[in-house]
């Protein structure tokens, strides 16, 4: 850990994927892949159908007009991203717990969006960073049945 407490290995791309964090972690990681010359977007997740959540990514990201909209196009843009060149890509996604309730199959997509994203600027060294922003209670279950299955 460097002196300021920041040096969390975000400059790393072999570590970046897609990880779920509280909400009072989204500021600190901000900071801090600020901190390690990455690009940081903010997306709220929450109340969103399908066409909303696409449109909120579309406009943090500040995608080109000839985005198309849909899961596919969603892909092609993070997966390119050349309007907005840098050394890594740090998304913040607040509210993730909304989607995955109320959207759970939408949910499941755009995690296996990201984590390929990821994957795929990894092989150019490049950090793709996503953090889900999930309520307490989910890490609180999550501890609860790794205690009971122990």
């Amino acid at each position: 850990m460097s002196e300021s407490g920041w040096e969390l290995g975000l400059s790393d791309a072999e570590n970046a994927g897609v990880y779920f964090v509280t909400a009072d972690d989204l500021d600190t990681l901000g900071v801090a892949a600020r901190d390690a010359g990455l690009h940081v977007r903010r997306i709220d997740l929450s109340g969103g159908e399908k066409q909303a959540i696409l449109m909120r990514i579309a406009t943090a990201l500040d995608f080109p007009r000839t985005y198309g909209r849909n899961w596919d196009a969603l892909s092609d843009a993070l997966r390119d991203l050349s309007w907005m060149p840098g050394t890594g890509y740090t998304l913040l996604f607040e509210n993730a717990g909304d989607l995955q309730q109320d959207e759970g199959e939408d949910f499941d997509t755009l995690l296996e969006i990201l984590e390929e994203c990821a994957q795929d600027w990894g092989k150019s060294d490049v950090p793709f960073w996503s953090f889900l922003a999930l309520p307490e209670s989910v890490f609180d279950e999550i501890d609860a049945a790794a205690s009971q299955d122990h």
